[in-house]
């Protein structure tokens, strides 16, 4: 693969919390399908699902097939393990990590962290300020691959990047993200019940989502929900 980097979205039918949640349905479309869709809109680096082997994520593999979306398939468990094995048979020097629980992902994020990442020279980028579940990291292969070979905690293995944050042979970099941006007050990722409907409701409030909507517009959104969360609440209180 001649690219620089490619986004690899994990995903699983297994999630602890939420069992089910990649296919759940935000606004018509299916949560992984969202965020597909909102990672492809950059149209530089290809993306691709890195799902289990297990038989219950054919059914996530068969949804991103129809999207075009290439699927590699690795360890339930040993994630950082699965990030290595794309690595090595993608053949890029990059790796922008992403989770298909983030239907709000910010559209700039993946191409502006690997440009830091390349312009720096780090090992590892990642955007500080974002709202939760809005951003991704940016992995050099290199340190990648050393992780995977020298990690051996369960929680390093599940995580991909934590062993890499701290290990003193890997350079990592907490860029500012844009102003406009900056709301880590905000929380757009699905690990619960709540979680979901949160965000059908934000997806709501943004209006029409036949084509994804820049993560600002996600933002003035959620302030609106706010504010609507608030006067339900004190006309509930006032009955």
């Amino acid at each position: 693969m001649s690219a620089r980097a490619a986004i690899v979205v994990q995903a699983r039918m297994g999630s602890s919390r939420l069992p089910g949640k990649s296919l759940a349905p935000i606004a018509g479309r299916s949560l992984l399908t969202r965020v597909l869709e909102r990672l492809s809109q950059q149209g530089e680096l290809p993306v691709v699902l890195a799902t289990t082997t297990l038989l219950e994520d054919d059914l996530l593999c068969d949804e991103a097939e129809r999207m075009g979306i290439a699927v590699l398939r690795g360890s339930a468990d040993d994630v950082l393990g699965r990030y290595a094995f794309a690595a090595s048979l993608l053949g890029v020097p990059a790796i922008i990590r992403a989770t298909a629980d983030n239907p709000a992902v910010d559209l700039d994020a993946a191409v502006r962290t690997l440009d830091i990442l390349q312009r720096s020279g780090a090992d590892y980028v990642v955007d500080f300020g974002l709202p939760v579940g809005a951003t991704v990291e940016a992995i050099s292969v290199p340190a990648l691959v050393r992780a995977a070979a020298l990690a051996t905690d369960p929680h390093d293995r599940e995580h991909v990047t934590p062993f890499i944050r701290r290990d003193g042979r890997s350079r990592a970099v907490d860029a500012l993200a844009p102003t406009a941006l900056r709301r880590p007050d905000l929380r757009f990722t699905v690990d619960t019940a709540d979680d979901l409907d949160y965000m059908r409701r934000v997806y709501l409030e943004a209006g029409p989502s036949d084509q994804p909507w820049p993560l600002a517009t996600f933002i003035e959104a959620a302030d609106r929900v706010r504010v609507r969360v608030e006067l339900e609440q004190t006309g509930a209180d006032a009955r």
